[in-house]
């Protein structure tokens, strides 16, 4: 025999008021605010959208945080909402109950739900003071409205959105969001904390004009775009004002010489942006061919100090070098990196006056496919082994023999913080034909072992096998990590 666990009381009574009819504004202005996200909740998953239509000219919340119910995007009832707001909107001033300032779309999480499921029967509920305190959006003050019945003017309504331009047929969600907005911008404000723009032309991104571009946080661009787009897309970073983190990838070089000639007007269009950019701390970019030997425009034009770089898969030239080191704005980097960055042929101490800046504030550092061989790494170990907060170090796809990663490991020994290294295998363990000799692998690792147990400090090291040095092919093989445990660390 089996037993179902009984309803609350309030769901019961939830499940009674939308049973027999839609609901009314005038039926909800006698209920206490805690019963109306549990009952939104009811009203949504039912599809009850007159009852979610009346909720929401009475929601007694600054902030509804409809796209958390909203796993999938779900048309009609957006449609049933935006006519509710839509009522509110014509009006002069804010009706009595009703005090929503931030609708959010964002898949922000169950928090704000969570307190009212039936998984959570146990617990009391808070009350509304409680609720406006924690559950607020942003620019919100939060809380079911007291028992003034003074009328207000009506602020403007913040509608938070995550924006995502991609090459789908057809984002009908977004679409319909945007076309909405547009329609009673003088009453609203469309906001965006995220905005990802994926391999679409910079033309379909217009409706970007709608947002209100200096909410913005977070910026991801992966477009396979030209300079001239590049330069048009500028126009509405300068206006992202707030962005912390900007992100940008695979940016084609012009390839007609008539293009050439503007190339110059283009690069110093964009990089001119990063003057108004006031709170950037997190610059990633992703194969910025178009900034080989112009890198000074950019850091130049930086106005905070980062606290991560990455520039990977392009060519950097010495002047470049020259100026990532000179730039007063990456003395503070706590992550770098120069994934891809062909370093052979540049000057290593270049990249040793880098990393002596930022001694005091690195901790994670990544030099995957550099091209680095012992040379190169004997005159930055040095600046390497002053790093004392590195947390983590990858050095794989690079091409060191034993000695070197013999000296590597003793210099940074004294790195407590250093949790993950990764290196590439010693030169050593490939054969005159770039195979992998696996006996002779299980012989270098005994050596490191054993230099990991001279040095009498616990230590994890993983060992890489890609690409073949003689080829540049991968090797595949699954590899363990070398670990040596010390009882009693140095």
């Amino acid at each position: 025999m089996s037993f179902q666990t009984p309803h609350r009381l309030l769901d019961l009574a939830c499940q009674s008021l939308l049973r027999d009819r839609a609901l009314s504004v005038g039926d909800l202005e006698c209920l206490p605010a805690d019963i109306f996200p549990p009952l939104f909740m009811q009203a949504f998953l039912g599809r009850h959208r007159a009852s979610l239509k009346a909720m929401v000219c009475a929601w007694p919340f600054h902030y509804l945080p409809l796209g958390s119910l909203m796993r999938t995007p779900q048309g009609r009832i957006l449609e049933a909402v935006f006519d509710g707001l839509d009522i509110l909107l014509a009006q002069e001033v804010r009706p009595r109950r009703w005090r929503l300032r931030v609708l959010d779309l964002r898949d922000t999480g169950q928090h704000f739900w969570s307190r009212w499921s039936a998984a959570r029967a146990e617990e009391n509920l808070e009350d509304s003071e409680d609720l406006e305190d924690s559950e607020t959006g942003p620019g919100a003050e939060g809380g079911a409205e007291g028992s003034s019945e003074m009328q207000q003017p009506l602020a403007a309504l913040e509608v938070f959105i995550d924006l995502r331009f991609s090459n789908r047929i057809q984002d009908h969600f977004l679409t319909y969001v945007i076309s909405w907005a547009k329609k009673r911008e003088r009453s609203l404000h469309l906001c965006c904390k995220t905005l990802e723009i994926l391999g679409v032309p910079v033309r379909n991104i217009k409706s970007l004009a709608l947002v209100q571009l200096s909410c913005i946080r977070e910026v991801y661009v992966n477009c396979p775009w030209n300079l001239s787009s590049l330069g048009t897309f500028a126009s509405y970073l300068g206006q992202m004002t707030n962005v912390e983190s900007l992100c940008l990838s695979h940016i084609h070089l012009p390839a007609s010489k008539e293009e050439k000639r503007v190339e110059e007007f283009h690069i110093l269009r964009f990089t001119s942006q990063f003057l108004r950019l006031q709170h950037l701390r997190d610059l990633y970019l992703e194969s910025p061919a178009f900034l080989t030997g112009h890198l000074d425009k950019l850091l130049s034009c930086l106005q905070t100090r980062l606290e991560a770089l990455s520039i990977t898969d392009t060519l950097l030239t010495e002047l470049d070098m020259v100026r990532l080191y000179q730039c007063p704005n990456l003395c503070q980097l706590i992550n770098l990196d120069l994934n891809g960055v062909c370093l052979t042929e540049l000057d290593p101490e270049l990249l040793s006056a880098l990393l002596e800046k930022i001694t005091a504030t690195l901790e994670d550092l990544d030099l995957v496919y550099c091209g680095i061989r012992d040379v190169y790494m004997e005159a930055i170990v040095p600046a390497l082994s002053r790093c004392h907060q590195l947390r983590s170090l990858n050095l794989s796809g690079n091409l060191l023999s034993l000695a070197a990663m013999d000296k590597l490991l003793r210099h940074t020994t004294g790195l407590r913080s250093l949790s993950l290294e990764q290196y590439p295998a010693p030169l050593e363990t490939y054969d005159a034909h770039g195979a992998l000799d696996l006996e002779r692998f299980d012989q270098i690792c005994d050596e490191l072992k054993g230099i990991l147990r001279d040095l009498g400090q616990s230590r994890t090291i993983q060992l890489s096998t890609n690409p073949c040095p003689h080829c540049g092919k991968p090797v595949s093989s699954e590899l363990k990590p070398i670990v040596f445990s010390c009882e009693n660390p140095a």
